[in-house]
């Protein structure tokens, strides 16, 4: 893990204090010839020293790792046992456990990523008591032993880790390629010979001879490979092979092409090119087994080939009925690696799924998922419905790695399973701290894009982070920063979970410049939770920045537009870069016109904007709009005088006022009792508290109690609704306020912001808020807006039940005597 020096601490972010650093990052400019990884791959590092000053990275120039082929630390030991008693049941298939034994290869490397900490930073004093240095000794190993074990949880293949489902059978032996099958070593002079006839002959060697010639040659020590490769000799050998490509049998030119993986061969290799078209030209005399190899083998190499996987996805659609399982899960593996999703095939992999589901080994179920993920493939809510059935039933058995690509796929076509959420409420927090950095990630944003809240889990990550913090992408701070603010959670240790992810994107300022929608998503997501980092805000709001965004694959106009006018609400004193005028006024309207059409329409909406200007007097009492356009969501907004009469405001809509009709109430001396006393003399109160219950209460649900105040405010709009009298004032006159509003007087007037919610507003099966909603609901009162919410537990229900009990719910949400209490 990467010793990082931090001369001073960064400052907690209040809640309406911004945050400043001195460290200074510039962004890389120019653009990269190659395009980012998909999201399993990590990004490069950078070991360039980033910060001029406070934060100073210590780089060694070299160290060594471990390879692990497994992204994941879980032990697998339960899930093979799984696996092999799954597979003994899976169509007759005989298993053999995979061996223990693994090959370990070690390699050199420097990064920022994942970096040792320097013990001889220092300089050593002179002499050192033996005790001391007995100690040093102890906490030195200790320390190297945690650091490679850190290590070897962090290694990430993203080429290997998908491909390990390939050992829960022995049938995949013949559909894959094993790249850690155990080979011979050619000696270098049998190489040399073999390269010396190939200079001899020039190319008159048959086919099955340079065959040979090249399974011998992989053979060679790997450190001779590159420069083999490079070899006059062996380019002789490769155009020999180009001109009988021919002549090769279909399984001489898969030896081949294994051997190419062996020796790295690049992608673009005439070599290849001529394989590839000779495979396209042989599919249809190919069996199903040797087309998914060659695909594998593909894969192995890096290269893209969208002609042959066009090709064998044809084949298999003819075919598919005969596809066995091993088969079948090796296609998905290989549709997902491709990144596209052949749209013919689709009904028939969900068919497939479905007959195979309960044989699948667990490993195979992840496998599946992440290839529908990877090639964005649509499925059905009816087949992943299945498969989270049975993954919540087996979790506890499942590696890490294979759960996370459920979740994965479980986020993608937005599954709310809650057996599955459950579960992992119970099973992932203990294997968080084992966890890849990246699989971290995974887990939180698949709750935080479901909206579900699991304080265990949540809790598991933010302890969890700080340590690993340094291996984070850009992509996976952002990710976790997003994700605590969606769910507006602030964990135990905030301080130093915020301070460390906001230390991390300051050290990949350098990445945001080709990746601009990470440091928006990071940024949103501490204004959720009211945290504002103003060197980072400032580098966002340059008109550099914003020109960068334009490039950028997605939509961050809004982002941009929410984040500015969080910071001009909250951050009064913050002094920095700002969106320019033209932009500000762009983006309003394209989000004023999205709510036109999507949002102010609404039937609940539409109802509630009714049935107030109705109670209140008229469209110039009630606005339907966005009080905070860069929210998102709309307000209806109504303005009380101290006296708690409806003032009107809304001019604009003035004009439509005149059309209404002129209806009235008819005073009488039922109605003039009521309005004096409180009550009818006619009707019991026990009968008249029974109609003013809202909905809610009568479903026992969780609806406050209101106080005796409240109660009258209420009960004023039941009486008049049983009295069969409107509700609906006279044309011009606002409906008068209940007496017990008037005593709480105040200089100034209310206006409310009437919140229509929903349940996208909330976390899943919870009433906690999100955070978006908890930032306009906080930015609403920092500017003088009192907030009243019609929750849709109550709201929702009511719009099948009858006006006057709409319009009694409504007299009691906007006439609360607590509403002028809290006028400023």
């Amino acid at each position: 893990m990467a010793t990082v020096l931090i001369c001073r601490r960064f400052p907690r972010l209040s809640r309406v204090t911004t945050f400043s650093t001195t460290a200074k990052c510039q962004a890389e400019s120019g653009s990269s010839k190659s395009e980012q990884k998909k999201e399993e791959n990590p990004e490069s590092a950078n070991t360039r020293t980033e910060s001029a000053a406070k934060i100073q990275l210590l780089n060694p120039l070299d160290y060594r790792v471990l390879y692990n082929p497994s992204a994941y630390a879980k032990s697998r030991a339960a899930s093979q046992q799984h696996a092999a008693r799954n597979s003994g049941q899976a169509l007759g298939d005989a298993f053999t456990s995979p061996g223990t034994a693994q090959v370990q290869h070690t390699f050199g490397t420097a990064s920022s990523e994942a970096l040792p900490p320097l013990r001889n930073a220092l300089p050593k004093p002179k002499s050192k008591p033996l005790l001391e240095q007995t100690v040093s000794a102890h906490l030195s190993a200790t320390q190297t032993k945690e650091e490679a074990e850190n290590i070897k949880t962090e290694m990430h293949d993203s080429k290997e880790d998908p491909r390990v489902f390939q050992k829960e059978r022995p049938e995949y032996r013949s559909l894959s390629y094993d790249k850690f099958e155990p080979i011979e070593t050619l000696p270098l002079e049998e190489g040399d010979s073999i390269l010396h006839s190939v200079a001899v002959h020039k190319g008159s060697q048959s086919p099955g001879t340079i065959t040979d010639y090249f399974c011998k040659l992989s053979r060679l020590p790997v450190e001779q490979h590159a420069a083999l490769v490079s070899e006059p000799r062996f380019n002789t050998l490769c155009r020999c092979a180009v001109k009988n490509i021919g002549r090769f049998s279909t399984s001489d030119l898969i030896d081949i092409l294994k051997a190419c993986i062996r020796l790295v061969v690049p992608p673009t290799h005439p070599l290849l090119n001529a394989c590839e078209n000779e495979f396209c030209r042989r599919v249809w005399d190919m069996n199903l087994d040797q087309l998914l190899l060659v695909a594998d083998c593909w894969r192995c190499l890096e290269r893209s080939v969208p002609s042959y996987l066009s090709i064998l996805f044809s084949y298999a659609n003819m075919h598919w009925k005969d596809l066995t399982l091993p088969q079948f899960v090796q296609l998905v593996y290989i549709i997902g690696e491709g990144r596209r999703s052949p749209v013919d095939l689709t009904q028939k992999v969900e068919s497939v799924i479905l007959k195979y589901l309960d044989s699948f080994t667990l490993e195979e179920v992840g496998a599946i998922c992440l290839g529908l993920f990877k090639s964005l493939s649509g499925i059905s809510d009816h087949v992943m419905r299945k498969i989270a059935d049975r993954v919540s039933l087996q979790m506890e058995d499942m590696s890490t790695y294979a759960l996370v690509n459920v979740l994965k796929m479980l986020r993608y076509t937005r599954m709310d399973h809650l057996p599955l959420l459950k579960e992992l409420g119970r099973v992932i927090p203990a294997r968080i701290p084992t966890t890849n950095i990246q699989g971290i990630m995974h887990i939180t944003l698949t709750c935080s894009s479901l909206h579900y809240f699991d304080e265990g889990i949540m809790a598991a990550v933010a302890m969890s982070l700080p340590s690993k913090v340094t291996y984070c992408r850009s992509k996976d701070a952002a990710k976790f920063l997003w994700s605590f603010g969606c769910l507006d959670y602030e964990p135990p240790n905030e301080e130093e979970f915020y301070s460390s992810l906001i230390e991390q994107m300051h050290r990949k300022l350098h990445e945001f410049g080709k990746f601009p929608e990470h440091l928006l998503t990071g940024l949103l997501g501490l204004a959720f939770v009211k945290r504002f980092p103003e060197e980072l805000i400032d580098y966002a709001l340059r008109d550099e920045f914003v020109q960068k965004t334009r490039g950028s694959k997605y939509e961050l106009k809004k982002d941009l537009f929410t984040l500015s006018k969080s910071v001009e609400i909250e951050c009064p004193s913050y002094q920095g870069s700002r969106l320019p005028p033209q932009l500000y006024q762009e983006i309003t309207e394209m989000v004023l016109n999205f709510a036109e059409e999507e949002i102010y329409v609404r039937p609940e909406i539409v109802e509630a904007a009714s049935l107030l200007e109705s109670m209140l007097g008229g469209p110039e009492y009630v606005k339907n709009h966005m009080i905070l356009p860069h929210t998102r969501s709309s307000d209806l907004e109504v303005h009380l005088a101290v006296d708690g009469h409806p003032i009107p405001f809304n001019l604009k809509n003035s004009v439509a006022d005149k059309k209404l009709k002129d209806i009235g109430v008819r005073l009488t001396d039922d109605l003039m009792t009521q309005l004096i006393k409180g009550r009818s003399n006619s009707q019991p109160l026990m009968e008249v508290e029974n109609e003013a219950r809202t909905p809610s209460q009568e479903r026992g649900e969780e609806a406050r109690t209101p106080r005796r105040g409240d109660r009258a405010a209420l009960l004023d709009g039941a009486l008049i609704a049983d009295a069969r009298l409107q509700v609906e004032p006279k044309l011009g006159h606002g409906l008068d306020a209940p007496p017990t509003l008037t005593l709480n007087r105040h200089p100034r007037g209310v206006k409310l912001a009437i919140q229509v919610s929903n349940r996208n507003h909330y976390c899943y099966c919870s009433k906690r808020l999100l955070g978006l909603h908890c930032l306009k609901r906080r930015q609403l009162q920092q500017l003088g807006y009192v907030v009243v919410e019609l929750p849709f537990w109550e709201w929702f229900p009511l719009l099948k039940r009858t006006r006057l009990e709409k319009l009694s719910y409504l007299h009691y949400k906007v006439f609360d005597p607590a509403l002028l209490s809290r006028a400023g």
